[in-house]
């Protein structure tokens, strides 16, 4: 008997895989074969040779340990169209299964890599990805709903994903990806940004309300490189590809500071602030932010946005008040001391009017 080795190195080419590891399906495979039609043989090994395909069949005695007892070439004149079609379904199962495992292997140290596919499948439950070799899944709490929504998940639409999870199941590999993961922004940020990619500009930290708005931090290793320019590219060319592939969702680029109420300060952009009092020693740890009259509404951001994910950049509790508000809670506050109804940390001392309530745009 002889194989092909013209056809098996086609097979090579067609599906990536090794000629070693489809050699080696085939023995295997011949040798099930083998074994399902002669019961007499209580074990079988097949060795193709790789230069001329040459089929040698060995039946092996087992003892009651399993192993190997007596070894003998027996190439059966009835190895015909019935063994050849049971060898070919499982040189078939076994190529699938290396297919499957070459995915694996492919993806498996890629989480936090972005993929490019096209939405195949598009449900109430699930967006599936075909990246070409394989499909990547987008569950719902990975999805943005304003894209939903939109239609951007429709089927053909060409997406990126971030890879959050490579699973291995008995159907072959699971990549798990999000659209909603603030390091997708991140890696967009990586793939526009040819100084980050280099080192020269560093992203500090990042906040995000998938579809809404982002906030990154920046900082350069090149004191001759502006991170923030770098970011936003020639006329915002770069900034405008990552909100095109996040349709339409804003992101604000500021630098980082490694004094904290600098950062505060950078972090309420776009809005303009006077004065930072941070309390550390506070529970969560509080900024107070003052800012122009005229700013408050847009340091505020609509229902509470920009101060959220600034409390979120930097990691403190953000207190916003306006120049009128905090001259006049000052006031009222230097007014109660001097009566004696509190201390000089605001807290009461006798019955009276205790400290007025100074929180205006607070967030957490």
């Amino acid at each position: 008997m002889r194989v092909d080795i013209a056809t098996l190195r086609m097979m090579e080419r067609e599906k990536g895989l090794g000629f070693e590891t489809i050699v080696e399906a085939l023995e295997s495979a011949l040798a099930s074969a083998y074994k399902r039609s002669h019961a007499l043989a209580e074990d079988a090994r097949v060795t193709i040779d790789r230069d001329s395909g040459d089929v040698t069949i060995f039946a092996q005695e087992l003892d009651d340990a399993g192993h190997v007892v007596n070894e003998w070439e027996d190439s059966p004149s009835d190895f015909g169209r019935i063994v050849a079609q049971t060898a070919k379904q499982v040189l078939m199962q076994r190529l699938r299964e290396a297919e499957r495992e070459l995915t694996y292997g492919e993806y498996s140290g890629r989480e936090g890599d972005l993929v490019t596919g096209t939405v195949q499948i598009h449900d109430n439950r699930v967006t599936v990805l075909d990246l070409g070799n394989a499909e990547a899944v987008l569950p719902v709490a990975e999805q943005v709903p304003a894209e939903r929504s939109a239609g951007r998940a429709e089927h053909g639409t060409r997406l990126r994903a971030y890879v959050t999870e490579v699973r291995r199941t008995l159907k072959g590999p699971q990549i798990v990806c999000s659209r909603s993961h603030p390091n997708l922004v991140e890696e967009l940020f990586r793939l526009e940004v040819p100084e980050i990619a280099d080192n020269l500009v560093q992203i500090r930290a990042i906040a995000r309300e998938a579809g809404h708005r982002t906030k990154i931090a920046v900082s350069s290793n090149d004191a001759t490189v502006d991170p923030v320019g770098s970011c936003v590219g020639a006329r915002g060319s770069r900034v405008l590809a990552i909100v095109e592939e996040l349709s339409g969702e804003k992101v604000d680029i500021v630098p980082w500071a490694d004094e904290s109420a600098s950062l505060v300060s950078n972090a309420l952009s776009p809005a303009k602030v006077a004065e930072v009092y941070l309390y550390d020693d506070e529970q969560p740890p509080t900024a107070v932010v003052v800012v122009p009259d005229y700013q408050l509404s847009l340091a505020i951001g609509r229902e509470g946005q920009n101060a959220r994910l600034a409390a979120r950049l930097t990691g403190w509790r953000i207190d916003i008040k306006s120049e009128t508000q905090f001259v006049e809670e000052q006031a009222a506050f230097e007014d109660a001391l001097a009566r004696g109804e509190i201390d000089e940390h605001g807290n009461p001392v006798a019955s009276g009017v205790e400290p007025p309530d100074v929180e205006s745009g607070s967030t957490g």
